[in-house]
């Protein structure tokens, strides 16, 4: 049996042998970087500019932000809709903007936003394609945080 898993158009424009888009930066002023941290003017929050190594289990993930080291209070997991304002859907592999966020793994980040009903699962964001899906709250992920 295959299993169909939705391609980004990078990979479908790669399958069919079609010549690939240039990446873009986001507009000029969009993000400040500062102190290891990005600022989106647009959304006005505050983010982690560099992601550790290491994964964490949902919970794991939230007490990490909530003790990052980093200038500011208030260091939090970000909803699934905050982390959707960093995708960059022109960018692939990872699909976010590498000037502002260099070196973000083409992986799944967690989301502090839990499935509606359940207490087994929440949602993420996966950073190859910028699609969105939820998983089991014990499955180790990366993180990036935000205030």
């Amino acid at each position: 049996m295959n299993a169909r898993l939705p391609l980004s158009m990078a990979a479908v424009s790669v399958l069919a042998g079609l010549t690939l888009l240039a990446r873009a930066d986001a507009p000029a002023g969009r993000y400040t970087i500062a102190n290891g941290t990005v600022y989106d003017t647009r959304t006005k929050l505050t983010w982690q500019q560099a992601v550790p190594s290491t994964t964490y289990t949902w919970a794991n993930a939230k007490t990490y932000c909530a003790g990052l080291p980093l200038p500011g209070t208030g260091w939090r997991l970000p909803t699934a809709k905050e982390l959707q304002t960093i995708v960059d859907e022109s960018r692939s592999a990872p699909s976010i903007d590498t000037t502002a966020f260099p070196s973000t793994p083409s992986t799944w980040f967690w989301s502090s936003s839990p499935l509606a009903g359940s207490s087994l699962y929440a949602w993420y964001v996966d950073f190859f394609s910028g699609f969105t899906s939820v998983y089991d709250l014990s499955i180790a992920y990366r993180v990036r945080c935000v205030r």
